[in-house]
């Protein structure tokens, strides 16, 4: 056999440290074994991924949400690591949702210990209100999550995280496979800071599996597992569309403060977040697009099938996705080349060098509640139990050059208009026009605004004729009966205590 020599290599000290190479590779046997060496990753069970990340009592799990109320990633998990024994765990999930309630028996248990979300729903949320834990719970917005984990208060052990696809190396995405979810940006936030990464897929494919939302070198772990989450239940709920003709009323004036409020011109940016209302708004923007001969540089956030059929129709240029609302929204993050996936760090983290909702222009925004003085409740209801999510609502409202929250005047006889909002999750200060079904409210603080739309002849009023008309149907609300202690801690998205949920009295 011929064999090469390096003259270089032609003295005494090369040669030892060419010795030295040689044996070395005799001892990594993986080097020669392609099925070890690449399978390394590959668990052959949740457990085993468990025990190979070196998960202890006490320490901090990582979920997202990106399925919303069809994700199974969070409940299988704490169920596996209630069989295996341990204790005492901090749950930090980007949110939690109705879905979640079978936490309920490992928070009594002892399994879960703290928690930090976004928000929750139904029957968890509802027992957390009614004070199941030792511990209040810290409710925090999307982009607050990713500064509470780069200060270091939220630390992040063990993160696992549901994909639709992944190879054996981990590179893992949310747009191929069975089960697609769309942006995976709240997880791409975890696999990035987490101690241990564990990818839990619904397929394993074959090596390279591009694009990848998550990449290899993120990933320490990666266990096949039969269901991830059911795609067909994202947009039930908040996120849904609505056929409601009092919401399509509420989008239609939306869309009409969008563009008569002075920036809808060429080249402006659009969020809308959950609710109805806010989703069907983007459906009655064609038109005025159209009309006015503009297109919209891009659009943020969570994204719709309505923001994608306007992207498709050239009407946005381009989208940017933390998290996708519907089937849609996930086949064309597959297939558009101008429909982006960003992080919740790039999207919305005031630590961030730099945040997308930065540049936003417009915002449409739900509310459970506001206030005379424009404050937004969107966590809990007219009962004092927690129903929602702070999710982004506070990071683009203070961002945005505009913040449009709509909602009916009265909800099942309760008034969405109040004198004082139960919990403060955005400061009124952030908000400049509330849309409800018997007008439209401006913030004394944008006349700018107001002018504009006077003059467009859009129905205006003032938030305390809206507030008079409310009591006027509904009566004054009884006031919520809560005990003195906390439940829940309101974090704005620079860390500091905004407002607290007590406890409800039984």
């Amino acid at each position: 056999m011929y064999q090469f020599v390096n003259p270089r290599l032609d003295n005494e000290p090369a040669i030892e440290h060419l010795e030295k190479f040689r044996s070395f590779a005799q001892h990594t046997p993986h080097l020669k074994d392609l099925e070890s060496k690449h399978s390394r990753k590959l668990c052959r069970s949740l457990e085993d991924a468990v025990r190979s990340a070196g998960l202890r009592d006490g320490m901090t799990i990582s979920f997202h949400h990106a399925f919303r109320e069809g994700d199974k990633t969070i409940n299988q998990v704490v169920d596996a690591l209630a069989r295996m024994g341990f204790k005492d765990l901090t749950l930090a999930s980007s949110s939690l949702l109705s879905c979640n309630a079978p936490l309920v028996e490992h928070i009594q248990s002892g399994v879960i210990r703290r928690i930090f979300t976004s928000g929750m729903r139904g029957k968890l949320a509802d027992a957390i209100s009614h004070g199941l834990m030792d511990q209040p719970i810290t409710i925090h917005s999307h982009g607050g999550r990713v500064r509470l984990i780069d200060t270091g208060e939220l630390h992040l052990d063990v993160a696992f995280l549901g994909v639709s696809t992944a190879d054996e190396f981990g590179n893992a995405n949310g747009i191929s496979g069975r089960s697609r979810c769309g942006s995976l940006g709240y997880a791409m936030v975890d696999a990035a800071r987490a101690d241990k990464v564990i990818v839990l897929a619904e397929e394993i494919v074959a090596f390279p599996n591009t694009p990848a939302s998550i990449g290899q070198d993120e990933v320490d772990f990666v266990v096949k597992v039969e269901q991830v989450g059911d795609p067909s239940k994202i947009s039930l709920g908040a996120a849904r569309m609505t056929t409601n003709p009092r919401e399509l009323l509420i989008a239609r004036l939306a869309a009409g403060v969008i563009e008569h409020a002075g920036y809808f011109s060429q080249g402006f940016s659009l969020q809308t977040g959950t609710g109805a209302s806010s989703t069907a708004a983007a459906r009655f923007l064609e038109e005025r697009m159209r009309r006015h001969g503009i297109t919209a540089a891009f659009a943020l956030g969570g994204i719709t099938g309505s923001m994608v059929d306007l992207h498709r129709k050239g009407l946005i240029e381009k989208l940017f996705d933390v998290q996708g609302f519907d089937a849609d929204a996930a086949e064309s993050l597959r297939s558009s080349p101008n429909h982006f996936e960003i992080s919740a760090h790039v999207y919305a983290n005031p630590g961030a060098k730099a945040a997308y909702c930065d540049r936003m222009d417009m915002v449409i925004l739900s509310a459970l509640e506001i206030d005379l003085d424009f404050n937004v409740n969107v966590l809990t209801g007219s009962d004092g139990v927690m129903r929602g999510a702070s999710g982004g609502h506070c990071d683009v409202a203070a961002a945005a050059n505009l913040a449009i929250i709509v909602g009916p005047l009265i909800r099942s006889r309760i008034p969405t208009v109040v004198r004082h909002v139960t919990t403060v999750v955005t400061p009124g200060e952030c908000v400049g026009v509330l849309v409800t079904d018997h007008g439209i409210a401006v913030n004394p603080n944008r006349p700018e605004i107001a002018e504009r739309l006077r003059s467009a002849g859009l129905p205006l009023t003032t938030i305390e004729d809206l507030y008079r008309r409310s009591i006027e149907l509904t009566g004054e609300p009884e006031p919520i009966a809560f005990q003195n202690r906390v439940v829940g801690i309101v974090r704005y998205r620079d860390a500091s205590i905004i407002d607290v949920v007590r406890q409800v009295a039984v």
